[in-house]
Order: structure tokens, then sequence, then C-alpha cells
């Protein structure tokens, strides 16, 4: 009696990388590479002092080329395995890129002021130092505290009110509703160039002018547009019953706010935190025409680029340590966003 065989074949990975058909590619792609080569060679980048052409660049067509011959000969052979495989590469390619000027950013912050030049920018440091940081951080420190200063404050309120906001406007009906609404949502559309000389004469004239808290009040109210859409939507998920249940008990309109709503707000308040934080973080027109008392970060940083002689090496490190609070609420946040961004999309 004859039995079936049940065994998965296996696959022979070296006829399949080596078929004739995918010999052809990899001529092909050898080929590709050697023009690459020869463009290269015959047309360098503009001469720099002291700069060669290397050939980094050359074998890096190279493999990239027999790399993607190589894909396309698997494709054709196991077409859901190679284009599984093709995702993955094509993604990690994109972070790759995406991740170059970071990369440059690092390598310049480490280097001393005699290291840095367009011929060694994508170098490893020849001497690593922390002199660049340490010169970043006692030019940035007075704009960061500022900075501080201001984020905390402004996107906690924006925050609260924005929540209060999307409680009103997506649990209690009350006539002209449907007008405030989308007249709150207009002010997401105003740039601020637009109200920046009226907005400073309305602050000189109330006395707040030129510090902190006039820029706080200005992020909050700036924010409250972007802050009431995301908690309205996230609210309309919120079922009635809930709500109506709590009114039952006793509760009014803020303690079924207290009890009820804002326990399940997380999500919602996350999404509008890592917004309101990067926002007010990152602004710089109101921070250098506003707060010109007490200058934010973006403003610090901006004084480093200098007028004549250019520190790269301070200003990379500077960057850097400017872009690091709001790298560490996304890592901290970031697994709630999507999900809190997406609350309330299908409904509302």
């Amino acid at each position: 009696m004859t039995t079936l065989n049940t065994t998965q074949p296996q696959r022979d990975w070296l006829k399949i990388f080596f078929a004739p058909k995918g010999w052809a590619m990899y001529v092909i792609a050898a080929v590709w590479a050697l023009l690459a080569f020869i463009v290269i060679g015959n047309n360098p980048a503009p001469p720099v002092e002291g700069e060669t052409v290397s050939s980094v660049s050359n074998i890096f067509y190279i493999i990239i080329g027999f790399v993607l011959t190589g894909l396309m000969s698997l494709w054709s052979h196991e077409p859901q395995l190679g284009s599984r495989i093709l995702i993955y590469v094509v993604l990690i390619g994109a972070t790759i890129i995406f991740l170059l000027p970071v990369y440059m950013v690092l390598m310049t912050s480490f280097k001393s002021a005699g290291d840095v030049g367009l011929s060694t920018m994508w170098q490893l440091p020849p001497s690593p130092s922390l002199d660049s940081f340490a010169l970043a951080f006692e030019e940035l420190r007075t704009g960061l505290g500022n900075s501080f200063g201001l984020v905390l404050p402004a996107t906690a309120i924006s925050a609260i009110l924005g929540s209060m906001n999307g409680y009103v406007l997506s649990k209690w009906k009350f006539p002209g509703a449907n007008i405030i609404f989308p007249l709150m949502l207009f002010g997401m559309f105003i740039p601020y160039q637009a109200i920046l000389i009226p907005l400073t004469d309305f602050l000189k004239t109330v006395n707040m002018f030129g510090g902190l808290p006039g820029l706080i009040m200005v992020h909050v109210i700036y924010g409250l547009p972007i802050t009431t859409l995301i908690f309205r939507n996230y609210y309309m998920e919120v079922p009635d019953e809930m709500l109506e249940a709590g009114a039952i008990d006793g509760a009014g309109f803020f303690g079924l706010y207290w009890w009820v709503v804002l326990p399940i707000s997380l999500p919602g308040f996350v999404v509008v935190i890592i917004w309101q934080f990067t926002q007010v973080w990152n602004e710089f027109l109101f921070g250098v025409t506003i707060a010109q008392n007490n200058p934010t970060v973006t403003v610090a940083l901006q004084n480093l680029s200098g007028s004549q002689i250019v520190q790269w090496n301070v200003q990379m490190a500077a960057a850097f340590l400017a872009a690091i609070p709001t790298l560490i609420v996304y890592i901290l946040l970031g697994r709630y966003f999507i999900r809190g961004l997406l609350a309330g999309s299908i409904k509302g």
C-alpha cells in the first residue's frame, strides 16, 4: 500500500537565487552598477579642499543592485515570500533614509570644530567629545527653562478646556451648538501672520506683552479648536446610557464629567498632550515676537546660528538637545497616540 507524502517540499534556495533567470538579472545589475560607478567617478561633487572621491557610494550601488535583483529572482519563484521580503526591504530602506539626518546631526555633534566639514560630515568622529553639548546647553539653558514654563501650563490648560468643550458639544444639546462648533474649528485655519499685529496690540493693552503669561494665553486659545475637535469625536463614542445612569444617581453637569466622562478620557488626553506639547514646543513666530523678554528654546536655537562664523558642531548638538523633550513624550505616550486619534473617527 502506498502512502501519501504529506511533508512540505523544502525550498532549494540555491536553485532559486542562482536560477538561469536570476543570473540574467545579476548580469543586468552588474552592468547598471558599473555604469553608476563610471558616472560617479567622472562626475564627482564640486571639489572641496581636502575632499577625495570615495568608492563607498559605488560599492553601495553595487550591493543595492545585487540585492534587488536577488529579490526579483526570488519573487519570480516564490511570489508570496518574495513580496513579503520586498516589503520589509522597502520599509527598512525608508527607515534608513529617514534616520540619515539624525545620524549626521549626532556625528557632527560629537566632533570638534576642526573635524567638521563637507568631506567628513558622514564620517564617525575621530575623537568623540561632549564639549559641543556642554556649550549648547549653556546657550540653551534659559530657553529650555522658558519653554518648559510655557509648554506645561499651555498644554494642561488647553487639554482641560478642550475636554470640557468636547463634553458639552457631544453630550449636551443647546441652541446654536451646530453654529458654535464650526466657528471654533474655523480658528484652526487662521494663519498666525494674519492676527499678529492686532494680537500684539491687544497684549500690550492688557499688559501681557513681552512675557510668558501672554504667550501661554495665546497658545491656549489657538489650541482650543483642535483639542475640542479631538475630544468631541472621542466623546461621541461614549454611550449616552452611561450619562443617563449617572444622572439617575444624582450627578449633575460637572458630576457627570468628573465621575463618568473624565475617567475614560485617557486616550483622548494622550493625543491632545502629544499634539499640543509638540506644537507649543516647536513654535517660533509667537515666541520671537510676543515673549521677547523670555526667549523660548526655538528662539535661543536661532540665536546660535551666528552672522559670520557658524559652529556647526554646537548647532547640531543644540538641535538635538531641543528635540529631546518631544522625543521623550512620544516614547512614553506613543503607544496610545493612534488609538486615541482614531477614536471617534467613524462616528461623529
